[in-house]
């Protein structure tokens, strides 16, 4: 096998036991945060402070990298995701709605790590197949939308109190993450990458590219989970059970990542502003489903759109901005792009429990019109302006 190509697969693997975690959190935390919250408005304040913890580290993250080399920051962000299991699953023995809160922060901070997976994977490959690395290794978290769920359903109850076994089970996957992050074989950056600091990020903002890539990824990523955060709390407010959510939630992210096996053939082919506005389509159709009603069914069709729009968003702006900077601004770049991304997680974590509990799902769905149009807007300007002067070079 290639080394970029086991690199990838390395990559993929880890990508997947990251999700796992991701979305377990996502599918245990709300509930949990309703039970142990002074007030169920702040029910979903433990999703948020995982959002905050990545936010905070995302540019520090991608700093340490560069410093440090890819291998060893995602072996501390691992180490970093089991410290966040152990003391969720201290809060839960306790009974302490702050200390999840701290335990999702650790959780975050890993998370922010592993939000490098994907630049990882594209530094690795060759100029043509940055598209498809990028693809490949975030279809990776199919393994968190098949596994995720399930070991939710099948820890939930296993020790008392409820969730223990849950966040034991995050520790693990956290440490088989940490074990294929020991086996990766990156080589390290040129001496170049790490002394010379490259355009002010200031230059950088102003290339039409960079603002379609940041728009795409922050709207995508933050309307997803503010649609995805709430289906817990929408669907136990309909009186549906855990396994119908978890049943949810595992097609949702089977519509995040099994798009990405040919994402990246797709963004060759067409081009990658095709695909975004693509993308940003079927986000509005995940909308227009949402509602149209609140039966199960309706839940799935609007969640299974809502992940492969979010795919077509996130790696189309994913390999838009590679397109951006040069390689001694990358870490920059990455991190300032990973910290917009996380600061709409943020926003729509916090805002998302709110939301449901004052406005209602179909209201919450009506608010999250005017972000992706206004994508669709940026987009299409972009992508007008493609076509009716020859390509420039997006550096510049």
């Amino acid at each position: 096998m290639n080394s970029y190509r086991r690199t990838i697969a390395l990559l993929s693997l880890a990508q997947g036991l990251l999700l796992t975690n991701g979305i377990m959190l996502i599918a245990i935390n709300g509930l949990l945060g309703a039970q142990l919250a002074p007030d169920r408005r702040l029910a979903t304040l433990p999703l948020t402070t995982y959002v905050i913890g990545g936010a905070l580290a995302s540019l520090p993250a991608a700093l340490f990298m560069k410093l440090y080399g890819r291998r060893h920051g995602f072996m501390f962000g691992s180490l970093l995701g089991i410290l966040g299991a152990l003391v969720s699953a201290l809060a839960v023995y306790q009974g302490s709605f702050w200390l999840l809160c701290a335990g999702t922060v650790l959780a975050g901070i890993y998370n922010a790590f592993g939000q490098q997976y994907r630049f990882a994977a594209a530094d690795a490959a060759p100029a043509d197949w940055k598209g498809k690395a990028i693809s490949l290794t975030l279809a990776g978290g199919i393994l968190g939308g098949i596994v995720g769920p399930e070991v939710g359903k099948l820890t939930r109850t296993l020790l008392e109190p409820n969730y223990l076994a849950s966040y034991a089970a995050l520790a693990g996957f956290a440490a088989l993450s940490l074990l294929i992050a020991s086996r990766l074989q990156i080589a390290h950056v040129a001496v170049a990458e790490t002394t010379e600091p490259g355009r002010p990020l200031s230059q950088i903002a102003r290339q039409p590219a960079f603002l379609v890539a940041i728009l795409a990824a922050a709207s995508g990523y933050g309307v997803m989970n503010l649609l995805m955060t709430a289906t817990p709390l929408a669907m136990d407010g309909c009186g549906m059970s855990f396994a119908d959510t978890a049943f949810v939630l595992q097609w949702h992210v089977v519509g995040m990542f099994a798009p990405s096996f040919f994402t990246g053939s797709l963004i060759k082919r067409f081009g990658v502003l095709n695909i975004l506005l693509i993308g940003a389509l079927i986000m509005l159709g995940c909308i227009a489903v949402a509602i149209q009603g609140m039966t199960l069914m309706h839940f799935w069709w609007a969640l299974v759109l809502l992940g492969i729009g979010w795919n077509f968003l996130f790696v189309g702006g994913t390999t838009l901005l590679t397109e951006t900077y040069r390689p001694e601004e990358k870490a920059k770049v990455q991190g300032i792009n990973d910290f917009i991304v996380f600061g709409a997680l943020a926003l729509t974590s916090l805002s998302s429990g709110l939301l449901t509990a004052t406005a209602g799902w179909t209201q919450l769905n009506y608010l999250a019109l005017p972000i992706i149009g206004i994508t669709t807007l940026a987009t299409g300007l972009h992508w007008l302006k493609q076509r009716h002067q020859p390509a420039l070079s997006q550096l510049g």
